[in-house]
């Protein structure tokens, strides 16, 4: 039986980079290595790795020069919710430094199985939330989308949509982790708002509203509706959002 050292690190993404990058300097098989966050407990057993920040970073841009797409993998990876896979994000870094891009496709490594699944579920969700996005244009002329995904993903929805509506003043809401993204005058800005009150929306916006729903229901063709490739397509937890649902 192999017998597993077992590091800790604070629980943030920092701590957590810092204690890969220095585990990976100092122990020559990081495959036999545990790394999991503290939990403060009295007689909690294992090396505890202080965070360095500058570290974490140069690990990521380490990686990054040396294997572009894997550092993607692992950016996704972080925008999920997930816990436990500590040791399985070690593991993959080791491989990743090892074999450069080329470890995306050693899936019969359960660890690189494990972080490539999840990147992939939030890369489809990101892919999927630009289309079903709906800004609505409030009292005061700047747009409000409002959102709640399985994933933290308004940064790089945010990154998205400050190319495709660099001219426009707008928000981005996940309603979920009451954080928000802001696009004014050229600046991107991301913050935690813990109350909200939902703005007015401007008479135009109403109007536009209206006549999106009545063209929607009629085009739409009673004899070839298909419910289930609907909901394959557009998952009815996003429906909440989306203008042509209300009042289904």
């Amino acid at each position: 039986m192999i017998t597993m050292k077992r590091y800790l690190y604070d629980g943030t993404a920092d701590g957590l980079f810092s204690a890969i990058s220095w585990i990976l300097a100092e122990e020559s098989e990081p495959e036999k290595v545990m790394l999991v966050e503290r939990e403060q407990t009295l007689f909690e057993e294992g090396l505890f790795i202080n965070t360095d920040t500058l570290q974490a970073e140069a690990l990521f841009s380490r990686l990054r020069s040396r294997a572009p797409d894997a550092a993607y993998t692992i950016y996704m990876f972080m925008l999920a919710t997930h816990s436990g896979m500590e040791s399985s994000l070690l593991h993959y870094f080791a491989l990743a430094f090892t074999h450069g891009d080329k470890v995306n496709g050693y899936l019969t490594h359960q660890s690189v199985r494990d972080i490539v699944s999840i990147a992939k579920k939030v890369g489809r969700e990101l892919h999927r939330m630009k289309g079903l996005l709906r800004f609505e244009k409030l009292q005061d002329g700047a747009y409000l989308a409002k959102m709640e995904p399985d994933n933290n993903i308004i940064q790089p929805l945010a990154n998205h949509f400050r190319t495709r509506l660099a001219a426009q003043h707008w928000f981005l809401y996940d309603v979920k982790r009451r954080v928000a993204a802001r696009w004014s005058n050229g600046v991107l800005q991301f913050g935690t708002i813990e109350q909200v009150t939902t703005p007015a929306l401007s008479e135009d916006e109403k109007k536009v509203q209206a006549l999106w729903q009545t063209f929607f229901k009629t085009i739409a063709i009673a004899d070839r509706k298909n419910p289930r490739l609907q909901k394959s397509n557009m998952p009815m937890k996003y429906w909440k959002y989306l203008t042509e649902k209300q009042g289904e």
